[in-house]
């Protein structure tokens, strides 16, 4: 899995680059496709930071969570969360089409 990680008007630390990355490298759990995880901090507002996650994978599969905040670890473990309900929705869907049996009329 490819991680990236880009800070705008902020400096990334390794401290958040390590948080960020161990919160990512959990997602492919939730869903197979997850070839490439993206992570954009934000902190051009002052006080604030926005994040935005973005996954990508097996094509027509794209997830995008943002989340802002005053606490960047928070922000990042908010956004990851909103991927992780994205990500087992959408295996849920697949797995339903799946697996729906027909039942014959007689």
């Amino acid at each position: 899995m490819q991680f990236t990680i880009t800070g705008k008007h902020i400096s990334v630390t390794e401290a958040i680059r390590a948080h960020a990355q161990e919160k990512a490298s959990k997602l492919p759990r939730y869903y197979d496709g997850v070839d490439q995880v993206e992570v954009i901090l934000d902190g051009s507002t002052k006080g604030t930071v926005r994040v935005e996650i973005i996954v990508r994978g097996k094509p027509g599969s794209g997830f995008v969570a943002t989340q802002t905040g005053e606490d960047i670890l928070g922000c990042i473990d908010s956004a990851v969360h909103k991927l992780e309900r994205q990500l087992t929705k959408k295996k849920g869907m697949q797995r339903d089409h799946r697996h729906t049996e027909t039942t014959e009329q007689t």
